[in-house]
């Protein structure tokens, strides 16, 4: 039975992002929008129209489209970024010289670097900065840059900066032809907010276009498309009404209902991210293009260890092969493996979002990796089925501790909530508009259903080819309705767009 509160918002504002910037930034492509539905469905027709040797062009134009369809102005950056790496790259490929190939690489690492710290992380660091100066007695006002964040600047500064990293170990050729190294940039499904693909998985797929389009394929990346199209319209925009009521102000609510909206944060985060990732790796196989799985049913892991190889896998793939391996990995004793998951997990903090809540996000979970390892927990975890539940279930409120300081706006806030789950006050958690609570409800659960006894060890492709044509029309077309009934019509931007 639940009690009945007051000032449970419907409008979905996640951190203030949507009433700092929905003036400034046109969301007119999110994918859960009808807008985009059109624009993918003449990209497709025209793809599969077009001679072959002409679809490089169609693919790159209907990229910088839609990236500017959110700010035309910042295609620039993409600009920048794509001529300084290319160029890079074929002049680390032709010189022997290693000084002169190392400042090559420094070329690349300072203009991305560079741009990323300064629209994302100048203020951050001023206001830090000045802060402590003040803190120390000096009145000293800060400078602050009011620039609008480049949408999925973060994920695009990245999957180039692996590239010229590559070329520059010589794992990789560079790419000369500049068309299609800008496709790879900018490839639309992904451009925005991943998944992070690797030069050596994506630009071999845009040398010929000569993928055909087979039922299977256009099955599997259909079905992949839609359930993320449910995860995200249905499961996690119901949830963020409940989430934003209770983080917007968690003292005006008890223990119990703190408790719950953490919970329902953990899906919320999940399902819009994973949704995200499901529809851009669903659409671009249906033109032909694999990318690589980015959440392999997460919340199952039964140590932390184990949630970071499962979890936002081409960012964790990323930091471990271009931070934490060039730290030193764990090649050097122990003090130096945990101070390299430190520092690696405290950069993905700082990824994420310039503050200090995300710095302490990354520090909470490069502590439980340190921990982990000094004890071998991953280890004793895997022995049973029954060390696995155990697993899982410490696994997921730790990881649910951590997302209190992701989701709240504030240290104070933050440490409300905490305060709340540590201090428990109040077992009947606060609802007032029913419908959406009971929505959110079977929406988890018919997730978790899907999750655990068919996407945890069976892929799309093999989900796709298991069933009947019928079964899985009908299993689509269930997901469907469910999306039409139940999803949250004015849906909300994708969380990760801020990053």
């Amino acid at each position: 039975m639940c009690a009945v509160a007051s000032n449970f918002p419907r409008e979905a504002v996640w951190k203030g992002f949507l009433n700092r910037h929905n003036k400034r930034q046109n969301y007119s492509m999110l994918f859960n929008s009808v807008t985009f539905l059109l624009f993918y469905l003449a990209v497709f027709a025209g793809y599969y129209l077009l001679p072959q040797k002409s679809r490089w062009l169609l693919l790159l134009v209907s990229s910088y489209g839609f990236y500017m369809a959110w700010n035309p102005y910042y295609i620039i950056l993409i600009l920048i970024s794509t001529i300084i790496d290319y160029t890079v790259a074929l002049r680390l490929e032709e010189t022997e010289d290693a000084v002169k190939r190392k400042r090559l690489l420094q070329v690349s690492l300072t203009a991305n670097l560079g741009l990323l710290f300064f629209f994302k992380y100048f203020n951050f660091f001023s206001k830090s900065t000045f802060g402590l100066l003040s803190y120390l007695g000096f009145t000293l006002k800060a400078p602050v840059v009011d620039v609008l964040l480049p949408v999925g600047i973060s994920f695009y500064t990245f999957q180039t900066l692996s590239y010229t990293i590559d070329v520059y170990r010589r794992e990789l050729k560079a790419e000369r032809h500049f068309g299609r190294f800008a496709l790879f940039v900018t490839f639309f499904p992904q451009l925005v907010a991943g998944p992070i693909e690797r030069a050596s998985n994506l630009l071999p797929q845009l040398q010929k276009f000569d993928v055909p389009l087979t039922y299977q394929r256009f099955a599997s990346g259909l079905t992949q498309s839609v359930y993320g199209l449910f995860k995200k319209v249905v499961v996690a925009d119901n949830l963020a009404v409940y989430v934003d009521a209770v983080y917007n102000h968690p003292a005006s609510h008890n223990s119990a209902t703190a408790l719950l909206a953490t919970y329902f944060f953990a899906f919320q985060i999940y399902c819009d991210f994973s949704g995200y990732s499901d529809i851009a790796i669903g659409t671009a196989k249906m033109l032909g293009f694999d990318f690589n799985d980015n959440f392999q049913t997460p919340y199952f892991s039964s140590s932390v260890t184990e949630f970071w190889r499962r979890w936002h896998i081409s960012l964790s793939s990323w930091l471990r092969d271009y931070l934490y391996i060039p730290l030193g990995g764990n090649r050097h004793g122990e003090f130096n493996t945990y101070r390299n998951l430190m520092l690696t997990m405290l950069l993905g903090g700082l990824w994420h979002g310039a503050s200090w809540s995300f710095v302490l996000w990354g520090a909470l979970n490069g502590f439980y990796l340190s921990m982990e390892k000094l004890v071998n927990y991953h280890q004793w975890v895997t022995r049973s089925t029954l060390h696995r539940i155990f697993g899982a279930f410490i696994t997921f409120h730790c990881i649910c501790l951590t997302w209190v300081y992701f989701r709240a706006d504030s240290f104070a806030k933050a440490n409300t909530v905490v305060g709340k789950l540590f201090h428990f006050q109040g077992v009947v958690p606060e609802v007032q508009d029913l419908n959406v609570f009971l929505t959110s409800l079977l929406a988890v659960f018919i997730l978790l259903v899907l999750d655990f006894f068919v996407f945890r060890k069976t892929s799309f492709d093999q989900f796709s080819k298991a069933l009947k044509d019928w079964q899985l029309a009908l299993f689509m077309a269930i997901l469907f309705l469910l999306t039409v009934l139940f999803g949250v019509a004015d849906g909300s931007v994708f969380i990760y767009f801020q990053f």
